[in-house]
């Protein structure tokens, strides 16, 4: 499995839109993806920091998500709420029981 980690700085009194706008924009175009396996959104509404993780079958289903246009709108929506640019990373998910 790899992963996409999104850390986010979002202006703190715009967190709550930046989770509204993931649930209803990115959500639904990332469960259509191939190899798309899960996310975990977790944030700290005191402070706006804010981290995404993406789950995915391959290294490949991943990198292709990257250049999704359906994610361009969704992401262009985002970009007013954030207090900095995004930083985004690919990792190998090991699975650690």
């Amino acid at each position: 499995m790899f992963a996409r980690v999104a850390h986010v700085q979002a202006k703190p009194e715009k967190i709550g839109e930046v989770v509204a706008l993931y649930t209803s924009s990115v959500m639904p175009v990332l469960q259509q993806l191939q190899g798309f396996k899960g996310t975990y959104l977790l944030t700290d509404p005191d402070t706006g920091k804010g981290m995404s993780i993406t789950l995915w079958e391959t290294e490949a289903d991943r990198l292709a998500s990257d250049s999704e246009a359906a994610l361009h709108g969704p992401i262009v929506q985002v970009m007013p709420l954030l207090a900095a640019p995004p930083v985004v990373l690919g990792f190998d998910a090991i699975e650690v029981v």
